[in-house]
């Protein structure tokens, strides 16, 4: 999520002592890895989102990857092959699709040629794009962890992470100065992304307006530290000074929030 990667020799092992499928939603995360090994590649199948503000931009789309041979022929019945899965690039052997291709309905979820011709030349510059934004991120959590308010979460040095956001937890504000502080920075043109608004606002939602998990359980501890939590993208148009402003700023608003209570 948002460019973190947690520890997946953890997350593996507790799926293997479990005999459970490991499925990583690496949407934020491509370029990135754990121990240099990519995102993606520890599970049973990989997804990747190539929607607007991913790491590589297609407008809309997306794509998973996998080495079982039954997963794909699925995905690509799924997708709306119909019968002409033989064309496919990616198709297992043949037979594999004799079990599924009389029970798997067509949701038309193809990738038209011209995403993917978007797609792919941005693969080669991944990897320089990806050091842009630790370039930038980099100057923004410099900057954060100089205002005694915040808390920006610390990274492992086994994670090779993307910073095209950044995430940082303000302490001990109120949540109708929280409110204030969002607020406030959108006014002086920095836009954060807060997770605690009481109902879904924009790409955040709290899961206490989650209608469709029933009943939800109480959880505080969560409740809590989504209570202090922002999020901020990391454009590649953003200069590393601009990322400088951008921090300032946001303790210039703290300071004013703070003198005022």
């Amino acid at each position: 999520m948002r460019g973190h990667i947690p520890d997946m020799d953890v997350i593996s092992e507790i799926c293997k002592k479990h005999q459970l499928y490991l499925i990583e939603d690496c949407a934020h995360t491509m370029g990135g890895g754990w121990d240099n090994q990519h995102p993606g590649t520890f599970g049973k199948i990989g997804c990747f989102s190539t929607q607007t503000y991913k790491h590589i931009n297609s407008g809309e789309g997306g794509l998973l990857v996998t080495n079982d041979d039954d997963v794909i022929a699925q995905a690509i019945l799924y997708s709306g092959s119909y019968m002409f899965y033989d064309t496919h690039l990616s198709k297992p052997a043949a037979q594999v699709f004799e079990q599924y291709k009389k029970i798997i309905p067509n949701y038309s979820l193809r990738m038209s040629n011209l995403q993917a011709a978007i797609l792919r030349p941005q693969l080669r510059s991944l990897d320089r794009q990806v050091a842009r934004w630790n370039e930038r991120y980099a100057v923004l959590e410099e900057g954060l962890n100089q205002i005694t308010a915040i808390r920006v979460p610390p990274r492992s040095t086994r994670e090779q992470f993307v910073g095209s956001s950044i995430q940082f937890t303000l302490k001990n504000l109120p949540r109708d100065q929280m409110a204030r502080f969002i607020d406030e920075c959108d006014q002086r043109g920095i836009r954060i992304k807060w997770f605690g608004w009481q109902e879904p606002k924009g790409y955040t939602s709290s899961f206490e307006s989650w209608q469709y998990i029933s009943p939800m359980p109480d959880l505080p501890q969560t409740k809590k530290v989504l209570d202090g939590m922002c999020d901020m993208r990391i454009p590649l148009t953003f200069s590393t000074e601009d990322c400088q402003t951008i921090a300032a700023i946001i303790k210039e608003v703290l300071n004013d929030i703070r003198l005022s209570l």
